[in-house]
């Protein structure tokens, strides 16, 4: 892998991670209602959840759903530009935004990726589940070998 690449240039992104308890998919605009939903309804989990130290996401001031389309168009773009990727987290049973995992280059010289994920306060059950399928996954689908799981 190129020292200045994300992943390879020839490597295809997966785009999907299905389970019984969940499925992902990449994150974009046509999930800005039911994320914006997911994450205004859960913000106090979610800063609790390992991997979001630093505090600032989600802003507890909040974001208008404008803005939170701009961010899902944004991270539609980084996936497109292999720059990061980020999935919603949908329930297999009715396509419900129920967390988020995020997948993006790390400030640390000691790894290769950092992986984020967070699912909603009523979904709590999910949280370690999610996080370990998504480790398994990295493992296995993925081309990075020193994944940081954030404190997972």
């Amino acid at each position: 892998m190129a020292t200045d690449a994300f992943v390879p240039e020839d490597f295809a992104p997966p785009t999907s991670l299905t389970t019984e308890r969940f499925r992902l998919e990449p994150l974009g605009p046509q999930h800005n209602e039911a994320d914006f939903a997911a994450w205004t309804s859960s913000i106090e989990h979610i800063r609790a959840t390992p991997g979001y130290p630093d505090g600032n996401w989600p802003p507890f001031e909040g974001m208008s759903p404008e803005a939170n389309l701009a961010d899902l168009r944004r991270h539609a773009d980084d996936f497109a530009a292999r720059k990061g990727f980020t999935f919603t987290v949908l329930d297999p049973g009715d396509d419900d935004v129920i967390g988020c995992v995020y997948l993006y280059p790390t400030r640390s010289p000691d790894y290769d990726v950092t992986v984020q994920s967070w699912v909603r306060a009523d979904r709590a059950d999910l949280d370690g589940p999610l996080a370990d399928a998504v480790a398994a996954w990295v493992a296995t689908d993925w081309p990075w070998k020193r994944v940081d799981r954030e404190g997972r």
